[in-house]
């Protein structure tokens, strides 16, 4: 079966090349191909081809789950957990794995508001529950602070916004973009966060009330109600600020536009939405 898929794999790269990294000599590659291939090793071998295509397509950060979803939704192709895992194996992709995530909330001294959430993130359409938070990154030239706005509903990040401080403008300007974006009705949306002093700040609470949003803020020290912003940092972490050491913050900070808008919202696979993209989803739903 790795002799197969080598064969596949052929014409991109040297055999030597191909053989090394899949763990089989040479010599060993050659010999099984003077056998005649069987249509079962041809079928396996061309499935093990698609599985290595949707790992590089996810930016080698997609694990066996959404591997088998991408096969079942994109590809109209059923498989077990225990196939996908062994086509993963033969053609070499291992997915991201979680790590625990550090947050960079400092407690502010300002107005706080009600928890008009009570962990109850599963509103029944969009632009219900918003929720907000922030993390930083190092680079080589400071740190790098990101603010996002998410709609609970899709997991849809649709404000954000990137800076070199973690002042009340840049959690302001992100909720300010998620404004602008989605048009919610005033005194419909609840705007969910922590306690951070940002959040707390005068400029933030003005902002929300000028654009009719209603403030919401969680237990302090309790990472449980701000979960689905938690998941989406960690989700971050993982697949684009761990995976290399970046030289500055400019190019940290088109890294990131880039993960947000040209792959997280529009293709990522989200298993709260049933396997499609936050935009996918409310496509589908909208239809």
């Amino acid at each position: 079966m790795i002799y197969a898929f080598i064969a596949e794999r052929c014409s991109d790269l040297p055999v030597s090349v191909c053989c090394r990294v899949m763990g089989v000599s040479t010599s060993g590659f050659y010999q099984r191909r003077a056998c005649p291939v069987t249509d079962r090793e041809l079928a396996e071998a061309w499935r093990a081809n698609t599985v290595h295509d949707i790992w590089k397509m996810s930016r080698h950060s997609y694990g066996m789950p959404r591997i088998r979803n991408e096969l079942r939704l994109g590809h109209r192709e059923g498989c077990s957990r225990t196939t996908v895992a062994r086509l993963m194996d033969i053609c070499g992709a291992v997915g991201i794995h979680y790590k625990k995530r550090s947050g960079c909330t400092r407690p502010g001294d300002g107005d706080t508001a009600d928890d008009l959430v009570n962990r109850a993130f599963d509103p029944d359409g969009p632009d219900r529950l918003w929720v907000m938070d922030v993390t930083e990154h190092p680079t080589g030239t400071g740190k790098v602070y990101l603010a996002v706005v998410l709609d609970a509903w899709s997991r849809r990040v649709v404000g954000w916004s990137i800076a070199d401080h973690l002042r009340a403008e840049l959690v302001a300007d992100a909720v300010q973009m998620a404004s602008w974006r989605r048009q919610p009705p005033k005194g419909q949306t609840i705007a969910h966060s922590d306690h951070g002093s940002a959040y707390t700040s005068w400029l933030f609470g003005n902002r929300l009330r000028s654009a009719g949003l209603l403030g919401s803020m969680g237990t302090v020290g309790d990472c449980y109600d701000n979960s689905v912003a938690e998941a989406f940092f960690s989700g971050l972490q993982r697949e684009l600020l761990d995976q290399r050491t970046w030289h500055s913050r400019d190019q940290l900070a088109v890294a990131i536009f880039d993960w947000i808008e040209t792959w997280y919202n529009p293709d990522r696979r989200h298993s709260y939405n049933d396997g499609v993209s936050p935009i996918d989803y409310e496509t589908a739903q909208a239809a």
